[in-house]
């Protein structure tokens, strides 16, 4: 591939995806562009881009699906299931106390895993939430991984990773050489497909926000600005999970760590007063 190929799929997978590629990364490209050009039936890279500037809206998909990570499991990194078990599910249930109401949101949820796995987690307190309406909105670039995650199913492989045994039996089915996790827990998740750098005011407001191995990807005035509108859809009292790669720290004020919980965030104050600024005081009669 030329230098002025390369210099384009990077400027054009930026301004699409958020993922800012080094020169370092022409071997990743190449990698992963080889099975695109094959597929459409182009001789080389140079002739993919050709076809990305003739704006190919097929091979623009497939591209930017390509080159999207979509590396995920069954309570990755553990440590942030469990924090939404123990911390803020419990802070959740007396907050909410009056609406009995929850709205979760898995950004970038790829294939599934995280949200199904806190649909897990919801199934397993469901005496607690009793009563309670509770919505997880997943999220993803990809429309191919989103219609797997709609699906199901999941392979053999796949519910090794990270997946107790118990909860295996308990909600998923064999089938074939596939496991189909129980269409109860889908009933609970709205998939929806969504470019982080796009507006996401529609999607509503959130309790809680997982947003995990996404930022690492994009370049510092990406990742405030994502940050900065994700703090704006975020309850007063809500909270972000970040991937343990991934902080606040100098890239918005609208976020700030919770002191006793790593990798957990919520609004900072003055993020809260601008969002919900208090009504202008009367003139005393």
């Amino acid at each position: 591939m030329s230098d002025p190929a390369f210099d384009f799929l990077r400027t054009y997978l930026k301004d699409r995806s958020g993922l800012a590629l080094g020169p370092e990364k022409l071997y990743l490209v190449e990698s992963r562009l080889n099975p695109i050009c094959r597929r459409f039936n182009l001789a080389t890279l140079n002739d993919l881009c050709t076809a990305l500037r003739a704006s190919r809206r097929d091979i623009e998909q497939a591209v930017v699906e390509a080159m999207t990570t979509n590396e995920t499991f069954f309570f990755r990194d553990r440590t942030p299931f469990d924090m939404f078990r123990d911390v803020l599910l419990p802070r959740a249930i007396t907050a909410r106390a009056a609406t009995r109401r929850l709205r979760i949101w898995s950004a970038a949820a790829s294939s599934g895993q995280e949200p199904y796995s806190l649909a897990m987690l919801l199934k397993e307190a469901a005496p607690r939430l009793a009563g309670w309406h509770i919505e997880i909105v997943a999220t993803d670039l990809s429309t191919e991984v989103l219609e797997k995650a709609k699906a199901g199913f999941y392979s053999h492989f796949e519910v090794q990773r990270g997946l107790p045994a118990q909860l295996l039996v308990k909600y998923f089915s064999q089938q074939g050489d596939r496991w189909r996790i129980d269409p109860a827990l889908g009933s609970m998740i709205d998939f929806r497909p969504l470019n982080l750098l796009q507006p996401f005011d529609h999607l509503g407001t959130f309790d809680i926000v997982f947003c995990r191995n996404v930022l690492i990807y994009f370049d510092m005035p990406t990742k405030s600005d994502v940050l900065r509108r994700i703090a704006k859809a975020l309850a007063p009292d809500g909270a972000v999970l970040l991937g343990a790669a991934e902080t606040v720290i100098g890239l918005t004020d609208a976020l700030v760590p919770d002191g006793a919980n790593r990798g957990l965030y919520r609004k900072s104050v003055a993020s809260t007063a601008a969002a919900h600024p208090a009504p202008p005081m009367r003139a005393a009669v």
